[in-house]
């Protein structure tokens, strides 16, 4: 897929792997749209977008406010804008028991990870068909392939997506629609300190098996060339991706590590 002088709307970008895609992609000299909660880190990356000779337009967006999301993309595309790539990085976690987990915290998450997804490539595929074309990135994670300790709410999350945007390419293929899967393990980003715990309060710290991680910027780099190569699964990690494996040809050896693996 040619990147040069094309139009990608990255959501979550003002911090981890959002940030770190966006800037990779700014490289390419591609015009970008970025969307976040954080007005002030979105400003601080379109700075570094500018600076490395790319154009960029800021959207806020809280993907829990649905007709938000509607109406932001009703105005990004009646203004001109051709988009042809949407990726979603925003998401947050979770670090709590399922039996110790209150039902608005599952809902929250799967508002945010799922449906605040869900509902921004609803918006921008009938512009990418008449477009013809264009590409989804969908951001699940290792745990998106298989239930894991402290995960319950946050792995559902990812499964859905994989639902929703695999069912998405297979109807909308003939319209020149591509879809890949990000599937990131251990990535050095702030994730697992705004992941919620069971009083739906932040974590708070980064996890030691996320701090031995690999980089952001490692990260943006696999996606973005996964992603310039249509891939339909990019893998984005070190060691703990061989759990992908281990769960699809030795199912027995997983569930016996899953049940006694440290979690956190």
């Amino acid at each position: 897929m040619d990147f040069y002088g094309k139009t990608f709307w990255v959501t979550g970008a003002a911090s981890g792997m959002g940030r770190t895609v966006s800037l990779e992609l700014a490289k390419i000299k591609v015009r970008l749209i970025i969307s976040d909660r954080d007005k002030e880190g979105l400003q601080k990356v379109a700075k570094e977008i500018e600076d490395a000779g790319s154009s960029v337009r800021i959207e806020p967006l809280d993907m829990m406010d649905t007709p938000s999301i509607f109406s932001t993309a009703e105005k990004v595309i009646a203004e001109g804008e051709i988009i042809s790539g949407l990726y979603q990085f925003a998401g947050i976690s979770q670090r709590s028991l399922v039996v110790e987990t209150p039902i608005e915290n599952d809902r929250r998450i799967m508002e945010v990870n799922f449906f605040g997804a869900v509902a921004l490539a609803k918006a921008v595929l009938p512009h990418m068909i008449k477009n013809g074309g264009g590409q989804f990135a969908g951001t699940s994670s290792l745990v998106g392939k298989f239930g894991f300790p402290y995960r319950s709410a946050y792995s559902s999350s990812k499964h859905a997506l994989h639902g929703f945007f695999e069912s998405l390419l297979a109807e909308n293929a003939k319209y020149h629609i591509k879809v890949s899967m990000l599937i990131p393990g251990r990535v050095q980003t702030n994730i697992s300190r705004f992941a919620l715990t069971k009083d739906g309060k932040e974590h708070g710290q980064m996890d030691p098996g996320q701090a031995s991680g690999i980089t952001a910027e490692k990260a943006a780099r696999l996606i973005v060339k996964g992603l310039r190569k249509e891939k339909k699964e990019i893998w984005v990690g070190g060691q703990e991706m061989l759990m992908l494996h281990i769960r699809c040809f030795l199912p027995r050896l997983y569930y016996y590590m899953a049940t006694r693996i440290k979690p956190m």
